[in-house]
């Protein structure tokens, strides 16, 4: 996900000092950008509520924090994101953000990680996780991150994110991939032409067979025309219920918006968030309703403040953006649905700055927003 080399003025987390981005190395999605972009420049343009985060975790610069993804453990919610520069999971208390434990550690071996990006839980019981610099995807048990299977080595150049859907007793997995051609002469990587573009995403179905995880390659999709294309690729997310899946595009010169793609791969012809977006589409995330009505969010990443934009879920129009107090430069984002005692309508988690954690409480982004009930 994207990583600037940014001199931002401080911002202060929620009841802690001021806190500054580290310089990273500059992955695929930001080479070529602007090395700044504030959201302070644009919020006259752009409109929008403000809510306020229900916490923010301790900054941890070191981390590089990049995408969550929470479970319920005993009626109680946990939260783990990955970890880029120190190629681990951290493990934070869903209800506080409090740190509670480190997985993983660097390594080709199952169990540990290099550059772990993508994250995502189902059932309660697993963790996929994308790392980039293995070229993999590892499945964990929960809650103790027990490696069960790593796969997709010979298929993934530079994986960055997944979704995972049930499918009969195992899973489906959607893998982006965003491999290039290499680097110019400024350092900026030269993405494939059109006709190439059809590998963007990969899948998998994994199973058990013998009382082993296996993983099985599907094929892979990606439209190749002007209009369908995803030239920078990294979030992707599903709607089963409406046959859809939602892609971020993160190529800045072309547009960076939201495509629609079938659940079967193909380019849906209609882009969201076209006329919304203004720094770039990162993560995404859906509420869903009882009556099938719900709202994607999705981040656009600002330096200093990122905007998450509402859109919904049936129809696909703009339903309203907020921005939080302090939450910046956002990658990866996660919505609990089912919520607990602490936020009993849902929790909205989004990665802060690279060094933190950010969570906002379901039913301050609806009193904000004016959102009617979701009932679940």
């Amino acid at each position: 996900m994207t990583i600037r080399f940014i001199a931002l003025a401080a911002m202060l987390l929620l009841g802690a000092c001021a806190t500054l981005p580290v310089a990273h190395e500059k992955e695929g999605d930001e080479k070529g950008k602007a090395d700044s972009l504030l959201f302070s420049t644009y919020q006259d343009q752009i409109p929008h509520v403000v809510v306020k985060e229900a916490w923010v975790s301790t900054a941890q610069p070191e981390d590089n924090v990049d995408s969550p993804a929470s479970w319920l453990q005993g009626g109680k919610l946990m939260v783990a994101a990955t970890a880029k520069s120190i190629d681990q999971l951290i493990v934070y208390d869903g209800d506080t953000g409090v740190r509670l434990r480190t997985v993983g550690g660097a390594g080709k071996a199952l169990g540990q990680l290099n550059r772990p990006n993508g994250i995502a839980t189902i059932d309660d019981r697993y963790a996929f996780v994308v790392e980039r610099d293995n070229h993999r995807v590892q499945m964990f048990a929960l809650p103790d991150f027990q490696p069960l299977l790593a796969f997709a080595e010979a298929d993934l150049a530079q994986p960055y994110g997944l979704w995972v859907r049930k499918l009969g007793d195992g899973y489906e997995v959607i893998v982006s991939d965003n491999y290039t051609l290499g680097e110019d002469a400024n350092g900026d990587d030269i993405i494939p032409p059109l006709a190439a573009l059809d590998r963007r995403f990969r899948r998998y179905d994994v199973g058990q067979a013998d009382g082993k995880w296996k993983a099985q390659p599907r094929g892979h999709f990606g439209d190749t025309s002007e209009a369908g294309a995803i030239r920078i690729t990294e979030s992707v997310f599903g709607d089963e219920a409406n046959q859809r899946l939602l892609i971020a595009e993160e190529d800045v010169s072309t547009g960076t918006r939201l495509r629609e793609y079938t659940l079967e791969g193909k380019y849906a012809g209609r882009d969201v968030g076209a006329g919304n977006y203004r720094a770039q589409a990162e993560g995404i995330a859906l509420m869903r309703c009882r009556d099938g009505s719900g709202w994607w969010v999705a981040s656009d990443q600002f330096d200093d403040r990122t905007v998450f934009h509402l859109f919904d879920r049936r129809t696909l129009e703009h339903a309203g953006s907020f921005v939080g107090n302090v939450t910046g430069l956002t990658d990866g984002v996660w919505l609990e649905e089912r919520g607990d005692a602490r936020f009993p309508q849902g929790v909205f988690y989004a990665s802060h700055l690279d060094v933190a954690l950010s969570a906002f409480d379901w039913r301050d982004i609806t009193a904000a927003l004016k959102l009617p009930a979701c009932e679940r």
